[in-house]
């Protein structure tokens, strides 16, 4: 024996009603006269009474059908209204586009690029997390990330946002004419490093580099350990010890003279940031309407 649906005979019962014609009601959904009484027929006998007066000339409700027709018609009304706001939520950008962003990125991509994107899609929500830990990009519902491209799970799909950047020593010209240029990573151990602490692991991380084909990693030493990007550029700046960052990243206070790059030569590599996402929310008209803003600033930056 099949289930009996809920919803078996509603649309046909809706149709006569507001027709006041099986003939037209028919016509409404696309099938034939006898289909609709044929549905009408088993919507009655399931509810055991009948909802229709039916003549030669004339078709209307019973009390029953008046009844079930102020019922049933508010909910049908929002069933087709929100199937219209569904649909068209899929091809105008709309609701909440979550996304979980490198700390990194934080500067030279979130900050430039959200103003434009609000600006430009103001009935969109914007949820953003800052984490250098993304391992619960699925089950947290994020539609995209910002990530180092060496970290993103080959499965993903990836956007280039920044230029390709090698990393490097960076420290100011003050510290570098106190205590001189390290000429080659063994040349740390002379030298004041500011320790970066990953918030996400709580270990300090690693210095890497490139010598002599193979890829080394030296745990700096240093008086100063910390678990923030920007406070660490900053103390550099100041003179307090050397850090270990990107080019792109440290390319503002580069620029500004504020801190110079060594031992380029045995960077273990170029890199980049990227947005990413999975194949299945790469067509959300939210999550497009974001990546055209950052193609935009990538335009900019590459």
């Amino acid at each position: 024996m099949s289930r009996q649906n809920t919803f078996d005979g509603l649309p046909e019962f809706l149709a006569i009603a507001k027709q006041q014609s099986i003939r037209k009601a028919a016509l409404d959904l696309e099938v034939t006269p006898g289909a609709i009484s044929q549905a009408l027929q088993k919507l009655e006998r399931r509810l055991g009474a009948p909802l229709f007066h039916r003549t030669t000339r004339r078709i209307s409700l019973t009390e029953a059908g008046v009844t079930l027709l102020e019922k049933i018609s508010p909910a049908a009304l929002l069933i087709e209204t929100s199937l219209g706001e569904t649909s068209q939520s899929s091809r105008e950008p709309s609701g909440t586009l979550k996304l979980i962003v490198e700390r990194l990125a934080l500067s030279h991509v979130i900050e430039p690029i959200l103003p434009a994107f609000c600006e430009a899609w103001p009935n969109v929500k914007v949820d953003v997390t800052v984490s250098n830990t993304h391992r619960d990009f699925v089950a947290g519902g994020y539609d995209a990330g910002i990530l180092i491209g060496s970290y993103i799970a080959k499965e993903m799909i990836a956007v280039r946002l920044s230029p390709p950047f090698k990393w490097a020593v960076f420290g100011s010209p003050d510290y570098f004419r106190k205590y001189g240029r390290p000429q080659a990573p063994g040349d740390l151990i002379k030298h004041k490093c500011i320790r970066f602490r990953r918030p996400a692991k709580g270990d300090i991380y690693r210095w890497e580099f490139l010598e002599d084909g193979q890829n080394i990693s030296i745990e700096p030493n240093g008086p100063l350990t910390v678990n923030d990007g920007k406070l660490m550029q900053n103390l550099a700046v100041r003179g307090l010890g050397l850090i270990y960052s990107s080019t792109f990243h440290a390319s503002r206070k580069v620029i500004a003279g504020q801190l110079e790059p060594v031992l380029l030569d045995y960077s273990p590599g170029t890199d980049g940031l990227f947005l990413y996402f999975t194949k299945t929310t790469q067509n959300q008209p939210k999550l497009r309407a974001f990546i055209d803003i950052c193609s935009e600033l990538r335009r900019s930056l590459i």
